[in-house]
């Protein structure tokens, strides 16, 4: 007798074992995920009168995985108030550190100055920013517009040459027509001058003679400049198509009036005779 009870109260258990797995597996086989594959994994649920097999699902993405870009870096300016953390590094507008302060700090100082904030380092910790004016934020664009310009582009060659201002003209010579050879070939060719002891040559001077011994085909990619101490660069690069023609038209026009000159000379001689 005690064997027919527990007999009767398996079945029993399995039985409501069995409704509420149909319920809960049939849930999940309604429903269908956007982007999603079912893999079927069995599990058998014992019954005394009969096996019923459930597809257990165990979903999976098959399409690849997003490559997010990056965020463009934002172009160097104010960034308003727009101050996401809450403890910043802050440089006044002279380039002093004024140590790690609250950002409810430095709007109260940008506001009591009528400054701008700029963020410089962002992966530094905490944040560098720096209070400016306008003038000194449009300096400093210029500046890193500047020096975007001179760096070279992605598979451009750039040649470098360095002499001393007091470089024979010999030397000059051969130097100006290995950066002729290289602006031939569409190089950027820095050039490095050095101010040589006891020499008054004007180094901005010696730039601009090369220019002038390759300017049927070069011009300046980045104007000369002094870099540092006794030492100026500059770099040059080959002339596009179109001004190429803009400067052929302009040295047409430039001989014209001397050819036109000639032609009166003659004919004035030839009167005379």
């Amino acid at each position: 007798m005690s064997t027919f009870c527990v007999m009767k109260l398996l079945c029993q258990a399995t039985r409501n074992e069995n409704r509420y797995a149909k319920r809960f597996f049939g849930t999940l086989l309604t429903q269908t995920p956007q982007k999603k594959v079912f893999s079927p994994c069995w599990m058998t649920v014992p019954d005394p009168r009969k096996s019923v097999v459930f597809g257990l699902t165990q979903p999976f993405c098959t399409a690849e995985k997003s490559h997010t870009e990056p965020k463009s870096k934002a172009a160097f300016g104010s960034v308003g108030r727009r101050i996401p953390y809450r403890i910043l590094h802050l440089i006044n507008q002279d380039g002093e550190s004024l140590g790690n302060v609250h950002r409810a700090e430095a709007l109260k100082l940008m506001d009591q100055h009528d400054l701008k904030l700029v963020l410089l380092r962002e992966n530094a910790e905490p944040p560098v920013y720096r209070l400016m004016t306008g003038q000194q934020i449009h300096e400093e664009q210029l500046k890193r517009a500047e020096k975007k310009k001179a760096s070279p582009k992605p598979g451009m060659v750039q040649k470098e040459l360095s002499f001393s201002s007091a470089i024979a003209k010999n030397d000059l010579e051969t130097k100006t027509k290995q950066i002729a050879q290289w602006i031939e070939k569409k190089h950027h060719v820095k050039v490095t001058i050095r101010q040589a002891k006891d020499s008054n040559t004007d180094m901005l001077m010696l730039f601009d003679q090369i220019l002038e011994s390759v300017s049927e085909k070069a011009t300046y990619l980045s104007k000369p400049k002094v870099t540092r101490e006794g030492v100026s660069t500059c770099i040059f690069r080959h002339m596009s198509d179109k001004e190429l023609k803009a400067y052929q038209k302009m040295e047409k026009q430039k001989n014209s009036p001397v050819k036109k000159d000639e032609n009166e000379d003659l004919k004035s001689s030839e009167l005379q005779q």
